[in-house]
């Protein structure tokens, strides 16, 4: 399913001042394709991720998901739509610590029409052994893992993917960027990556560079590294 954005604005009230997250922004990401949203605290990629995973709506302009128009749709009609299409994966984990890890996974599959098992998601993740443990018995890249897995076990068609390495260190990090390098390749999802780490840019099909709200650079990587390449900064 293609994204396609056209001038799309988004504003907030702040102390009764507006304050514009998104100006005019225009930007396409043709399906399965792996795109990073770079930029620094504040420039609007969070935000951007946001209005296109239908999690908040646009000011103005039209954001279009395969043929669904997802600017004009209800909130049912976006719940829908999320149930059945996208994944999200966030900087915090969100498990519920009173559940079992296949638990946890269990929940990203509820609505869905043709969900994967949980120990299949799991499998993916390369945690089927610790499907009957707790998240507090997990380290921070295993607890990432499940929230990963939460996210593919619907098989959604596009995968949003707010800091996911923003709580880990540089190991951790890796070994997630490796992880969802190997779902991009494996299963074809559109990945859209948001991060204000420049280093992990190189990963990618394609880098988008946001500054106050505005979309200054659209490059393509002529030669993707591998994540075990890459240095944090």
């Amino acid at each position: 399913m293609d994204i396609r954005l056209k001038q799309v604005e988004k504003t907030f009230l702040q102390t009764k001042v507006e304050v514009a997250a998104l100006r005019g922004v225009d930007l396409e990401i043709p399906a399965g394709e792996f795109v990073v949203i770079l930029g620094p605290s504040g420039s609007g990629k969070s935000t951007l991720l946001n209005v296109m995973g239908g999690l908040d709506a646009v000011s103005a302009g039209e954001i279009t998901i395969g043929d669904e128009d997802i600017a004009g749709r209800s909130e049912k009609g976006l719940l829908t739509f999320r149930r059945d299409h996208l994944g999200f994966v966030f900087q915090q984990y969100y498990l519920l610590a009173t559940l079992t890890v296949a638990e946890n996974v269990e929940t990203g599959a509820y609505g869905a029409k043709d969900p994967h098992s949980p120990l299949e998601a799991l499998r993916m993740v390369l945690l089927e052994d610790h499907a009957d443990k707790y998240p507090y018995e997990l380290s921070g890249g295993e607890q990432q893992r499940v929230a990963i897995a939460r996210a593919l076990v619907k098989k959604p068609k596009i995968l949003f993917c707010d800091e996911p390495t923003g709580s880990l260190d540089e190991k951790t990090g890796k070994e997630i960027l490796k992880l969802l390098a190997q779902i991009h390749a494996d299963l074809k999802t559109t990945i859209v990556l948001v991060t204000h780490n420049k280093a992990i840019a190189s990963i990618a099909d394609r880098v988008v560079t946001l500054t106050s709200g505005e979309v200054v650079a659209d490059e393509r990587n002529e030669k993707k590294v591998s994540p075990d390449e890459i240095r944090w900064h």
